[in-house]
């Protein structure tokens, strides 16, 4: 009988250790995945940290270069730059010629769109005349009529007199005109950037 009451405490107690086990290994086991969950949780939150901050860089890249456009002309003087655009003896007295040259604004990829031109006429031996290529209304480039002396726009129908002043149409003032000086027989001509339009398009 007391082998049977032995046996049977025993057994109690093998089974409340069972129990016991159990208990600590489940403990043991939620304890893991709730480490496990908190793992994966700020891991998560670590990512989406990264991803707002490496989104934010890229935003911030890409709007410097507009920026820094808009801001430029505010805390620079506008570039202005000489160029050559022949010699005296490529420009007869009285004669009106087209000539290209480089934008003093352009930008080192800017690759053909860097050129502009102007309307130049040599006036005297040493004296010379540049037009904007561009007319004042909206900024369509406008072309020399030799027979009629006038500088016409296709666009719009603007008429411009020989010396750049407005015959017809809708440009609000004459041509903007250029620097031109000659050194050393070059003719050359000061870039600087010139407003398209003075038209109010508001």
């Amino acid at each position: 009988m007391r082998e049977c009451v032995t046996h049977e405490q025993w057994c109690v107690v093998g089974e409340f250790a069972s129990l016991h086990l159990k208990v600590i290994k489940r403990t043991v086991v939620c304890e893991m995945e709730n480490e496990t969950s908190r793992c994966a949780a700020d891991r998560r939150s670590f990512l989406n940290r990264l991803s707002l901050g490496l989104a934010g860089l890229v935003g911030a890249a890409m709007s410097l270069p507009p920026i820094a456009y808009v801001l430029s002309p505010l805390v620079g003087k506008p570039p202005r730059k000489w160029r050559d655009v022949g010699t005296l003896g490529q420009f007869p007295i009285g004669e009106t010629k087209l000539v290209q040259f480089e934008d003093a604004t352009s930008t080192v990829w800017a690759g053909d769109t860097a050129k502009t031109g102007a309307w130049l006429r040599r006036t005297g031996e040493d004296e010379f005349i540049a037009f904007s290529v561009n007319c004042r209304h909206l900024g369509c480039p406008v072309r020399w009529v030799n027979d009629a002396k006038l500088f016409m726009c296709p666009c719009h129908g603007g008429v411009y007199y020989e010396d750049g002043e407005v015959a017809a149409g809708p440009p609000p003032e004459a041509l903007a005109r250029y620097l031109v000086r000659v050194v050393d027989g070059q003719v050359e001509i000061e870039t600087s950037p010139i407003p398209l339009t003075t038209t109010d398009l508001a």
